[in-house]
């Protein structure tokens, strides 16, 4: 049985950009955003509160909150890893926060410098601190299927940091594909494992699509019910771990196969095609879009 529905999780502005080589303009940040909800976008991954030094492409955390207009119905994300971020996340007025382990020792040490454990413990601070003023934390778990020093990843490896994060206040877990090695068989014995431990209806599938596989663990997903999925309109965000490969699943793409199977997501696709076709050509880079280069392609004609 498919979802009637499915919540889609914009991961562009934030995600998205903060790989980029050129620092991308504010008020460029700005209107993607707003142009993101006006398409009808619900969720929205506006930033990040990690430090500059680490990640200057969001070093304009607070003007991208303070310059947004912001719709009722919409809510806007923030990642905040830690206290202060999370203090910064809340001086800008973030709707949401978001937290991020992984299901890797090897990927938690090289990215964050700490184990799983201690990662995890890390994050207690800022979800009771969300707790306490009654800010929804989201958390995200990496390497759900494979990681770019270990290999692949056990399916109850990820279920145990997914479990964790749940019981420690997430309303909802992300399971990140981060290199995009997954297949639909892999990810359904991920979900499957995840699923034993978190009710199916508070995780979501945050897919990349290095291999071009992106689409079709889609598919395998919310054939066993699954029904969030975080994309990036444009495809946009490369994967650092494999020179050359594409990284975020475009919403396009994802929005394209939902309505095709009739679920309902809220989006209209003809506008969300011109905003992956006018962000693509505002920072220079290809649409990595199938269906939004092939929509504006046919809409030119």
């Amino acid at each position: 049985m498919l979802p009637k529905r499915v919540k889609i999780v914009e991961v562009g502005p934030r995600d998205g950009l903060q790989n980029e080589k050129q620092v991308v303009p504010t008020e460029i940040k700005i209107e993607l955003i707003d142009r993101l909800a006006e398409a009808g976008l619900s969720v929205i991954e506006a930033t990040s509160f990690v430090s500059p030094k680490w990640v200057p492409q969001m070093g304009d955390n607070a003007a991208v909150l303070a310059g947004i207009k912001r719709r009722p119905g919409v809510t806007y994300t923030a990642l905040s890893p830690n206290l202060q971020g999370f203090d910064g996340a809340v001086a800008a007025k973030a709707d949401e926060v978001a937290i991020f382990a992984a299901a890797s020792e090897s990927f938690s040490k090289k990215n964050i410098n700490c184990s799983i454990a201690e990662s995890l413990k890390r994050f207690e601070p800022v979800v009771s601190a969300a707790s306490a003023l009654e800010i929804p934390v989201r958390g995200y778990v990496s390497c759900v299927v494979g990681c770019p020093y270990e290999g692949d990843i056990a399916p109850e490896q990820v279920a145990g940091v997914a479990k964790t994060l749940f019981d420690m206040g997430c309303y909802e877990v992300s399971l990140g594909d981060t290199i995009g090695v997954g297949n639909p068989a892999s990810v359904q014995r991920m979900l499957e494992a995840c699923a034993r431990a978190v009710p199916m209806a508070r995780l979501a599938g945050h897919y990349h699509d290095t291999y071009g596989m992106a689409i079709a663990n889609i598919h395998a997903s919310l054939q066993m019910g699954l029904a969030v999925f975080d994309s990036s309109v444009a495809g946009l965000g490369g994967c650092p771990y494999a020179k050359g490969a594409s990284g975020n699943v475009a919403t396009e793409d994802v929005v394209y196969l939902l309505q095709g199977l009739g679920i309902e997501t809220g989006i209209d696709l003809a506008k969300l095609a011109a905003i992956g076709d006018w962000i693509s050509s505002a920072i220079n880079r290809p649409n990595g879009a199938k269906a939004g280069r092939a929509l504006c392609a046919k809409a030119a004609v």
